[in-house]
């Protein structure tokens, strides 16, 4: 008896891609396991090829010990018969199924065993990846990060429904052998893919289930969906046939909702690589399989998605190669849309079913002129030596010209990758229903006349102009699936370096379905010549040549590297002389023009004084002044500024890595107030080692000035940095002196007229703007994606007509916004300056942002919206409780929120002296002069070494 036991099949029928190199890899991958007693136990058909059955053999001959072969009865044909005689015959004390090609991992049977064994489970599943494309790359499907967060048992297999929803045991786990017996786990014999069924089966039926966070297997293959798909959703029914057996609908629809993901939408997406003929057997085979109890509407599912499977379910295959191409490309109008009454959008609508709701997409927003739209490519011939070409604009709803609208048109062809364009004039142009009919003929042959080097490829495009020449403009690639140039007829070609550079021109469609055309060699001359350049480039000489290059190009790279910058800036670069009056300002690392830097810097201007101020930028300089002196980030400019800098000012802190060079003195602003545990008290630096804890000690050591807005700031942000007393300059914020004078202007002269920038953002004056300003909930890196937890789409619903919704992601976050009603949800994550935004905002909805407490300067409504409070607070930490403290009401759910801005002048009555309260307690510094202050104190000729003294008298004297 072993301690492990893997089955693995060849030769049945149903079975996947493998043969005699899939079964060896296979069982070699056992053979090489950590774990001496695991097992193989190979399972060949009666019709298996003699290839597989010679590789067979010589397996069990090399390790008769390691690999048992069984011979199936000739009546046991199906994979699902030949692994349950794999099943009977295995005696190990835990029973793994392997398909052939799969392998395990080095330690696979190991992490599988010892789990088992510690936790008692009778299931035990970890990680698994399968090949993803033809050059055999290999990745995890996405889903199995949430289900493998950690290693852990389950006492039944709903602690996990992603267990049951998603093909998640289909390989990958074992079964204690004692376990599969006692309930009689079988593989449905008649079933392909039946292990799509036998791994729920097993987890409904057994006791404990234990995860291990490992990767078990790899080479799994990706199912043949176009062939396979009527056993896929026959094994996909009886799985939730299964759910429902055992009570659980609720499982049984999200089964529905990952089948559809995980195979339908996938499926759709093949339509433009597959054949015309190809396609129309597919969807007809489709409509067969998705035919009686699947749901082909299900609402779960993101709009385009619901399209793809609804169509697939109808077997239209023209409308689902549309939508394909929808799914990869969801910001472009690919089919006629529908209004109905209740302003609802659909996509389709027919007598041989309902259009889909697809009103989300926001396409009923955009206009002629903006919106990105699908251009068909119908026909692409010759005719009297010329390229002829037909298509199909697709018309983007109400918002189209109209029939009656004059239309111009243009094609044009544009070298990849480079500048040069030729334009065709456009024969016909016309109104066809729901869309624009275009037919065009150019002369390739005599007008394109490419160099021949780097402007082989030339793509396509269409630039329709309606209502005259000031009219919308909608310019658009060409679309086409991938046999639709198939026998196209090719065109003479005259590259400037001549004819051997290429003498043919040749219609294709690229990678990502747009037309184009392409310089190739057809006659002998210049396919010779081609066939010279490839060797030329080939052969030793030039292969030196190209690696001397590389070398070089690496060593370049050394030298632009902050590895090699940072020794040379602090040995070298800190010794040069002071450059007297110079002042290098930065704010949140580059990122900005704005914050408390851009009101000191401005201040500075008003003054006149004789400073030279350099601004950083990372990644780009637009959005700063014009005129201002610029560096890069982490350039060699940015380096020699900072080097030869009198000042340096920045609201976040230049890089650790770089000393403060003696004669400079450094102001930090900082940029906000603390909620969260910040610096020394954060539980992830407290966790770091030693060695990272002392560069962030001598990081902060630098500041010889730390702004600070109340006593608050001293017990929290300057304790947890280890600031010392006489570095603190309890001025307030320059950043929030605008906050202040907009608060005085409104109470004098009203709110109105706002300031210019609401304007400039399209803000009518008669609806109230809120500012959506969440926190960063990532940890240190690159910028991220975040997931708003406000759905905006369904504010902009509720209360579109009397509000507008400004959206600020944190500047090292990015988040994508749905369309929605002009005027009702801008984004404003890209402005420079969010005081700006503050003094125009009527209402603040915010989480855990320092955002809470500028914005409390104003005396506004504010209102927190943190559904994930608890979670946060004791991950990250807080120095006070939120909701005893906060400025406004703290909302748990956004029907709360949104019941609370619906009464907000009721509750902004009930918080008017609490958020007064909190301006006392934590901004009693910030007056309104903190610019003028801290220049006079820092700046002045001889002020920089007494400005606490000159702040402190200050500071008495006011009061």
């Amino acid at each position: 008896m072993s301690d492990f036991s893997c089955v693995i099949t060849g030769g049945g029928d149903n079975e996947g891609p493998g043969g005699a190199d899939a079964l060896r890899a296979s069982v070699e991958s056992v053979l090489g396991q950590s774990l001496r007693g695991a097992e193989a136990v190979v399972v060949l058909a009666a019709t298996a090829a003699p290839a597989v059955r010679t590789a067979a053999r010589a397996l069990a001959d090399r390790a008769p010990g390691r690999v048992r072969l069984i011979r199936a009865d000739p009546a046991v044909r199906t994979t699902g018969a030949l692994r349950n005689a794999g099943l009977d015959a295995a005696d190990g004390r835990y029973v793994l199924v392997l398909a052939t090609g799969e392998r395990l991992q080095l330690h696979a049977c190991r992490n599988l065993w010892q789990a088992g064994e510690t936790s008692r489970a009778d299931l035990i599943a970890g990680r698994w990846s399968r090949i993803t494309d033809e050059g055999g790359k290999e990745r995890e499907p996405s889903w199995q990060g949430e289900l493998y967060t950690r290693s852990r048992t389950l006492s039944r297999f709903t602690d996990a429904p992603e267990l049951v929803v998603r093909d998640a045991l289909v390989t990958g786990f074992c079964l204690r052998r004692e376990a599969a017996r006692q309930h009689g786990l079988r593989y449905e014999e008649d079933l392909a893919h039946g292990e799509i069924l036998f791994g729920p089966l097993a987890a409904a039926a057994v006791g404990r289930i234990a995860l291990v966070r490992r990767l078990i297997v790899t080479g799994r293959a990706v199912p043949d969906r176009a062939r396979d798909l009527a056993a896929l959703v026959e094994a996909h029914r009886r799985v939730a046939n299964t759910l429902l057996a055992h009570g659980l609908p609720a499982l049984r629809e999200e089964r529905e909702k990952a089948f559809a993901r995980d195979h339908l939408v996938p499926l759709a997406r093949t339509f433009p690589r597959l054949p015309a003929a190809r396609r129309d057997r597919v969807a007809a085979a489709a409509a067969r399989a998705l035919t009686g109890s699947f749901r082909s509407d299900l609402p779960g599912l993101p709009p385009l998605e619901r399209v793809a499977v609804n169509l697939l379910a109808r077997g239209d295959a023209e409308g689902v190669l549309t939508a394909a191409y929808a799914l990869s490309r969801p910001a472009t109008v690919c089919a006629p849309l529908t209004t109905g009454a209740d302003s609802r959008v659909t996509w389709g609508g027919d007598p041989e079913g309902p259009g889909v709701d697809v009103t989300e997409l926001g396409h009923q927003y955009r206009t002629f002129g903006d919106a990105r739209l699908m251009n068909r490519l119908t026909r692409a011939a010759a005719e009297r030596g010329r390229l002829l070409l037909e298509g199909r604009l697709v018309l983007p709803g109400q918002s189209g010209p109209g029939p009656g609208t004059p239309l111009a048109a243009t094609l044009e062809f544009r070298a990849r990758g480079g500048a040069r364009a030729v334009a065709f004039p456009v024969d016909e142009v016309r109104h066809d229903g729901d869309g624009i009919i275009w037919r065009a003929r150019a002369d390739v042959s005599r007008r394109l006349r490419p160099v021949g080097l780097h402007d082989t490829a030339w793509d396509a495009r269409l630039t329709v102009t309606a209502g005259g020449s000031d009219g919308p403009r909608s310019v658009s690639d060409l679309f086409a699936p991938q046999d639709q140039v198939e026998g196209a007829p090719r065109f003479a070609a005259r590259p400037r370096l001549g004819r051997l550079a290429g003498d043919t021109w040749e219609p294709y469609i690229t990678l990502k379905d747009h037309f184009a055309l392409r310089l190739t060699a057809r006659s002998r001359p210049a396919r010779t010549t081609h066939r010279l350049v490839r060797y030329a480039t080939r052969f030793r000489p030039a292969r030196k040549a190209k690696l001397l290059v590389r070398s070089l190009r690496k060593r370049l790279d050394r030298y632009r590297s902050r590895g090699f910058k940072v020794p040379v800036y602090n040995t070298w670069l800190t010794r040069l002389p002071v450059r007297r009056g110079s002042v290098v300002l930065e704010s949140h690392m580059g990122t900005c023009y704005g914050d408390s830097p851009r009101a000191l810097y401005e201040e500075i201007r008003r003054q006149g004084l004789k400073l030279r101020a350099t601004w950083s930028y990372d990644p780009s300089p637009a959005g700063f002044p014009d005129g201002a002196r610029l560096v890069r980030r982490w350039s060699w400019r940015y380096l020699w500024a900072l080097a030869r800098a009198e000042y340096w000012v920045d609201n976040q802190g230049f890089p650790q890595q770089l000393r403060k060079p003696r004669h400079t003195t450094y102001l930090q602003t900082w940029h906000g107030s603390a909620y969260k545990r910040m610096g020394f008290d954060e539980t992830r630096v407290r966790l770091q080692n030693t060695p990272r804890r002392e560069r962030l000690q001598r990081a902060v050591d630098r500041f010889d000035h730390f702004l600070v807005r109340s006593e608050h700031d001293v017990n929290t942000l300057a304790r947890a940095y280890r600031l010392p007393e006489e570095r603190l300059l309890r001025t307030g914020y320059p950043r929030n002196d605008a906050l202040i004078a907009e608060r005085t202007r409104a109470e004098t002269e009203g709110r109105l007229p706002r300031p210019p920038l609401a304007g400039a953002l399209g803000l009518d004056d008669h609806k109230k703007t809120v500012l959506y300003a969440p926190t960063f909930r990532g940890g240190p890196g690159k910028q991220r994606r975040a997931q708003l937890l406000l759905d905006v789409r369904e504010f902009a619903e509720r209360f579109g007509d009397t509000h507008a919704l400004l959206v600020r992601a944190h500047y090292l976050e990015s988040a994508r916004l749905p369309l929605c009603p002009p005027g009702t949800v801008v984004d404003v994550s890209r402005h420079h300056d969010v005081s700006e935004l503050l003094a125009l905002t009527d209402v603040l909805i915010t989480d855990y942002s320092s955002i809470m407490f500028d914005f409390a300067l104003l005396d506004r409504p504010v209102v927190l919206y943190a559904p994930d409070l608890e979670a946060y607070a004791s991950e990250r930490g807080s120095y006070f409780d939120l909701r005893e403290e906060a400025p406004g009401p703290v909302t748990a759910t956004q029907e709360e929120l949104f019941a609370t801005l619906a009464e907000l002048k009721k509750s902004d009555t009930r918080y008017a002296e609490r958020r007064r309260a909190f301006v006392r307690r934590f901004g009693p510094y910030d007056r309104g002069d903190a610019a003028r202050r801290i220049v006079a104190a820092v700046f002045a000729p001889g002020s920089s070494r007494d400005a606490r003294h000159t702040i402190d008298h200050d500071r008495g004297a006011g009061r």
